[in-house]
């Protein structure tokens, strides 16, 4: 899992071109990047289109591993990627450009096919050791991109809120598998939506958009939350022990999130 950077100042240089030469590309002057960086068919952006068509392949046959052959399951799962990897390629135009989209960015991609397969069970019933196993593989993952992004030097500002936002479609896709599968009642989805009740407060308070400072016990939290979350897939942990799990895991959110907002209304300005 990554954390949001702060973003370092960029430093704007005029290009000392003669006269005759023609003046200087505007995405240059506004990013200190080369032109290259920001388009072109090497861009970021375009890399990161091609990446995703390809792991567009991939969807379709993770959600049949998971329940057949069944067209409507396995184009919600296929609609669900497609809706994601447009808003990450948005994300990714909206955010500084980058000089290179990076490994770490291409797991957080292969993790949207995998969450996105995961809704295919939505729609018809899925065999369960297929779901833990690609749900446990998806957790690894997510260890993986953030672990390459700090090795590389490649953290970035759009890498950190892709990482999160993929994040937090998996637990609620696997608050629905809980509650679809019925393993436990409607209250699960309480689980999956702790990151879009932040996101909608900062609408409201503009001071909780803030950046976090690094905390281990907000990772911890999360890693927390969707291993409870892929137990709740298991047919027997039903009635009293699934109430019991989602109440901690309530709990260690309700914590979590307290924490941060308040450090957030301190620090606000």
């Amino acid at each position: 899992m990554r954390e949001p950077v702060r973003r370092a100042p960029i430093v704007r240089k005029q290009r000392t071109d003669q006269i005759s030469q023609s003046p200087p590309q505007l995405s240059t002057l506004r990013t200190g990047l080369p032109p290259r960086a920001v388009a072109g068919p090497s861009s970021p952006p375009a890399r990161l289109a091609v990446a995703a068509l390809a792991f567009a392949a991939l969807v379709p046959a993770l959600a049949w591993l998971l329940v057949g052959a069944i067209p409507a399951a396995i184009s919600l799962s296929a609609l669900g990627y497609l809706a994601g990897s447009m808003l990450a390629l948005l994300l990714l135009l909206r955010s500084p450009p980058l000089a290179q989209l990076g490994p770490c960015n291409l797991v957080t991609l292969l993790r949207l096919a995998m969450v996105s397969a995961l809704l295919a069970p939505l729609a018809a019933p899925a065999s369960t050791v297929t779901i833990l196993t690609l749900a446990l593989t998806a957790l690894v993952l997510d260890g993986v991109d953030g672990w390459l992004a700090r090795r590389l030097g490649h953290a970035t500002d759009f890498g950190a809120r892709f990482d999160m936002e993929v994040d937090a479609v998996f637990g609620l896709i696997l608050a629905l598998n809980a509650w679809v599968a019925g393993t436990v009642g409607a209250y699960v989805l309480l689980l999956g939506l702790p990151r879009y009740a932040f996101a909608a407060a900062g609408r409201r308070f503009p001071w909780i958009e803030q950046p976090l400072p690094e905390r281990f016990g907000r990772k911890l939290v999360c890693v927390l939350q969707i291993l409870a979350l892929i137990a709740l897939q298991l047919p027997p942990l039903v009635g009293p022990p699934a109430t019991m799990l989602v109440v901690l895991t309530l709990a260690a959110l309700a914590w979590s999130f307290g924490r941060d907002v308040l450090w957030l209304r301190r620090n606000g300005q």
